[in-house]
């Protein structure tokens, strides 16, 4: 209960994150979806038309409605310039606008269409205007029922806004995707609890202005509009500097979506703060959409892995060899998108086939080529890239691979299928703490299939020539080996005495040769 607690009382800038994001989204909605009603109410054509639209992107997932907005702002740089950004705000507050039109839209043209024709001849008697009848008659008389798409609206919008921190937005996600990664379930129900208290409050607060609008009492519907604006300015006024003073540089952070990245951006941030910097995560990101947030700007500073651009980027099959893969990959970052890459930092995070110990041993599988025969009768887990990804199609064309039964499990999830049987082998990652503690054995990869990952520290374009903070980050490269890594890996995703991806990553700078830089 305490953990509890203490992870709601951290929640503060995310939920103001939120609350912004959220509000913003309905309200934008809104000014589009109020007039398109008034026409669709006017024109049987554009009813269809509109409904039809707003109900396709219903049919959209949330999370690959805010993912397919990356590749869309990123096509119209070449329009508005590189300053649009392709991450955090901009992408989420689109996909969730169109996510939240369709309730506003269909409750607002059913009110309209459905209003007393005898309403309508009374003002048409009376010898109103269009105007004067939409003003003073149809829209009093539509109001509850427009209130009640909106109250719905805002209800969806504040669950699907936790997605939002899959493309950089901070939001109640961040500790919902940042506790089911790390297995820390308070943080898990931390962000749970607070989505569900903020939209059980938004639908109250819109109940209380559907209330005061059905019944004829305008001092109730404009308390609760009151009520909701003041949340949203309390809001949006928390994340205003209010110390003054000379702005430091911010620095933004991006991390994939498992441990080791969680606890890397963590260490990155520290070293920046002890010279600084200030810093901001982007957590949560694909692979490819950390690459391509690095290479266009939206982030700043990342960890990847030859191995995953190699395949990824460079869409390359072939092994080269370890310096030699680095060497191009430098080139490659540099000549393509200006990127730079300050070095590999010690250690290696590499994909591999993995089962328990015992059934390994007992089936007489050691290799990958091993495996193949045996394959059609078991099952195979893996994260939701790994099967996506060349790598997968490389090791099962190296080895003819035909499972029984493919699953796809969250990373850390993905152990603990392997540990109840549910899957008999899973593509796991070579630093990972789990292997050795829960007596996991990698098997061999006698063809090569697999390229290796060596963990690389990379700097957007915008700041490849700033040499101070290189020099800031130079103490991180070539200074973890992979054993002091999956120490840390392992801190964060055992059951016991759990750390927190910064407490993992403190006790990590501890274990370096590393001296902060002084601040400016």
């Amino acid at each position: 209960m305490n953990a509890l607690i203490d992870a709601l009382g951290n929640l503060g800038p995310q939920l103001a994150q939120h609350v912004l994001l959220s509000a913003t989204a309905v309200a934008f909605a809104m000014v589009f979806a109020l007039p398109l009603a008034v026409w669709a109410s006017r024109s049987p054509a554009v009813e269809r038309a509109a409904l039809g639209m707003a109900s396709l992107v219903q049919t959209i997932p949330a999370l690959a409605l805010l993912a397919l907005f990356f590749p869309v702002l990123l096509a119209a740089r070449a329009v508005f310039g590189d300053g649009l950004p392709t991450l955090g705000f901009l992408p989420a507050w689109l996909a969730l606008s169109l996510y939240a039109l369709l309730p506003i839209l269909r409750n607002a043209v059913t009110a309209l269409a459905n209003i007393d024709p005898q309403a309508i001849e009374a003002a048409d008697g009376l010898g109103m205007t269009a105007g004067q009848k939409l003003r003073l008659v149809e829209a009093p008389l539509a109001a509850p029922y427009v209130m009640a798409g909106i109250r719905t609206a805002s209800v969806w919008t504040i669950g699907a806004a936790t997605l939002a921190t899959t493309i950089g937005q901070p939001s109640l996600g961040d500790p919902i995707f940042a506790g089911l990664q790390t297995q820390n379930w308070a943080l898990v129900l931390a962000g749970c609890v607070a989505s569900a208290g903020l939209a059980l409050l938004a639908d109250a607060l819109f109940a209380l202005i559907e209330r005061g609008l059905a019944l004829r009492r305008l001092r109730l519907a404009l308390l609760g509009a009151a009520l909701a604006l003041a949340g949203v300015a309390a809001a949006a006024l928390s994340t205003v500097n209010w110390r003054g003073g000379e702005e430091r540089e911010t620095i933004a952070i991006g991390a994939k979506t498992f441990s080791e990245q969680y606890i890397l951006a963590r260490a990155i941030g520290i070293v920046l703060e002890q010279a600084g910097y200030r810093v901001t995560y982007r957590e949560g990101l694909g692979s490819a959409v950390i690459h391509d947030a690095l290479a266009t700007g939206a982030i700043d500073v990342a960890v990847d892995y030859t191995g995953t651009i190699w395949a990824n980027e460079l869409g390359r099959t072939d092994n080269p060899g370890r310096d030699a893969m680095y060497g191009e990959l430098v080139r490659w970052e540099r000549e393509t998108s200006g990127t730079r890459v300050l070095g590999r930092l010690g250690f290696e995070n590499a994909y591999g086939l993995a089962m328990r110990q015992d059934r390994a041993r007992a089936a007489g599988i050691g290799s990958v080529a091993d495996l193949a025969a045996r394959a059609p009768g078991m099952t195979v887990g893996g994260d939701p890239e790994f099967f996506e990804r060349p790598e997968w199609q490389a090791v099962r064309a190296a080895y003819g691979l035909r499972f029984g039964e493919q699953r796809t499990f969250a990373p850390t999830l993905m152990y603990a299928a392997l540990a109840t049987g549910d899957v008999d082998v899973i593509s796991a990652y070579t630093s990972d703490g789990r292997i050795a503690a829960d007596d996991l054995v990698v098997l061999a990869d006698p063809r090569g299939a697999l390229p290796n990952y060596d963990a690389i520290l990379m700097l957007a374009p915008g700041l490849a020539d700033d040499e101070r903070l290189a020099a800031v980050l130079a103490p991180l490269v070539d200074a973890i080996d992979v054993r002091t890594m999956r120490e840390a890996n392992y801190m964060v995703d055992r059951e016991a005495d759990k750390r927190s991806p910064e407490e993992a990553a403190r006790w990590l700078l501890g274990q370096l040769p590393w001296k902060p830089t002084p601040p400016l």
